[in-house]
């Protein structure tokens, strides 16, 4: 039986969160190949932006705060990209790299983690449509009233039933969500740049004494920033099908540095026309507020319809990858058998049905907690760092063995050094993250154990290795604080 990718046009896998990433050719061109990390990395994200930022940090922190994750979001590029070229053998991404560095059970979180951020994701992208619709219907408020879920919830099961058929019309989508995006945002930034005043901007430039020191208001930022960056790996992702190998890196960067632009001049121009106070207060999608201020109705109503297209395609998209995060550690036998089974029509239906409950389950508890958009972007970026630090601790093995290395080869050195800095990033993100977030990310990692578990018995296998229960013990014992703190009302969404 056919895979279920297999009834698209090609492969539609998107390599990250923000964007939809659909009908990929079978040799990618290194335009292709920008426009794929372009359009992977560029979601619901960057409409929220100004809001998201300015909610912690002034102006002068925005500042420090792009340039460290500049810096460090290059390395973990750089990182995907030397992996792309050192171990072409492993398609799969991050579960693969994690797998092959460290074992099963690492393999294994590591597709957990990606996973729930994944459908955690799909959550936010609810709340935020329906946020968005609230411009227009004040009843949805925020994304997180009753009638909000409900819609969000009529939404996600009617794309489940037609992801349940197969999707062939992925071709079309790509297109539209693609000029979705970039399309409003170059508008935003032009109409912005003539609405821009630097008293405004000079405005509390370091921040209020409310927002703490810049050093706190830098570490506000990072989750935000690397929320939107996520889909780095876009081009690493479906390596194998790039016309030259060598393309994949300078596709890697180049998107690397389109995206970067573009996220700084709206989350920067943002403060030059509505001040950091009442750019925090906004509503999400904030770039529709600060457009509205410069230009008047007509720019947020743009900014609007744009996102929502944008995050409708984001939505199919990631939901096929959430479903393929299952199916493919499944298949390789680290879960349960039941999770790798397929329908009709090629579609891993077992793992859909899993990933889109618990989707509705979360959805019912934004409404219980009224977790914000910002919130839970959070948590799911929270869940992602443990994955990417396992990527860039096998680029640091495999640099540092050489065996994947010619003895001459001067590229080794250098791989190290990026290897060990990406290392360094995550556990600076893990550090930013806070013990809220970090704590949360145990409670969700402890329900894998479980599945893996299942799994390995299913072969008859042994559980774990001696430094896998050191994993294992750190993992029971954060989710059983976070269980206490949350139950308590210390923790919460």
């Amino acid at each position: 039986m056919k895979h279920f990718a297999d009834h698209l046009p090609a492969t539609p896998i998107p390599a990250a969160r923000p964007g939809a990433v659909a009908a990929i050719p079978k040799r990618l061109k290194l335009g292709l190949l920008i426009a794929l990390v372009v359009g992977s990395m560029i979601g619901s994200g960057v409409f929220s932006l100004p809001q998201n930022m300015a909610a912690g940090a002034g102006a002068g922190a925005v500042v420090i705060g792009w340039l460290i994750t500049g810096i460090g979001m290059l390395m973990l590029a750089f990182v995907y990209q030397t992996l792309a070229m050192r171990k072409p053998e492993l398609d799969n991404g991050i579960y693969a790299y994690a797998r092959a560095g460290a074992g099963d059970f690492v393999g294994f979180n590591s597709a957990w983690g990606y996973w729930v951020s994944a459908w955690i994701g799909n959550v936010g992208y609810l709340v935020i449509v329906f946020g968005t619709l609230g411009y227009f219907v004040p009843a949805f408020g925020e994304g997180n009233t009753r009638l909000a879920i409900a819609g969000a919830s009529v939404l996600l099961w009617i794309l489940h039933l037609v992801i349940l058929r197969g999707v062939r019309g992925a071709a079309v989508l790509n297109a539209v969500t693609t000029f979705a995006k970039i399309v409003p945002l170059l508008a935003f930034i032009a109409l912005a740049v003539t609405a821009f005043r630097s008293q405004a901007f000079e405005q509390d430039f370091w921040g209020t004494p409310k927002l703490g020191s810049v050093f706190a208001q830098v570490k506000s930022t990072m989750l935000i920033t690397v929320w939107v960056f996520i889909g780095i790996e876009g081009a690493s992702v479906v390596s194998a099908r790039a016309e030259h190998r060598q393309d994949v890196g300078r596709a890697t960067l180049y998107g690397f540095a389109i995206v970067l632009l573009l996220l700084m001049a709206v989350s920067l121009l943002s403060p030059g026309i509505v001040p950091q106070a009442e750019l925090a207060a906004m509503k999400n999608p904030s770039m529709a507020g600060v457009l509205e201020k410069a230009v008047g109705t007509w720019g947020a109503v743009m900014i609007s319809l744009g996102l929502l297209v944008s995050v409708g395609g984001a939505l199919l998209a990631w939901t096929l990858l959430a479903a393929e995060t299952l199916f493919t550690p499944a298949s390789g036998g680290v879960m349960p058998r039941f999770l790798s089974r397929e329908n009709d029509h090629g579609v891993p239906a077992n793992a859909l049905w899993v990933t889109n409950g618990l989707v509705q389950l979360f959805l019912i508890v934004t409404l219980v907690s009224s977790a914000t958009y910002q919130a839970l972007i959070s948590l799911a970026t929270s869940m992602i760092l443990v994955p990417y630090l396992f990527s860039a601790v096998y680029a640091v093995r495999i640099a540092a063995r050489g065996d994947a290395y010619a003895a001459a080869d001067r590229m080794r050195t250098r791989d190290l050094v990026v290897a060990v800095l990406a290392t360094t990033y995550c556990c600076w993100l893990l550090y930013a993250a806070g013990p809220k977030y970090l704590l949360l990310s145990a409670l969700l990692y402890a329900p894998g154990i479980l599945l893996y578990g299942w799994a390995k018995r299913e072969q008859g296998a042994r559980l774990f290795k001696p430094f896998e229960v050191a994993i294992l013990t750190a993992i029971i014992v954060l989710a059983a604080l976070a269980a206490y703190l949350l139950t308590s009302g210390t923790l919460g969404l």
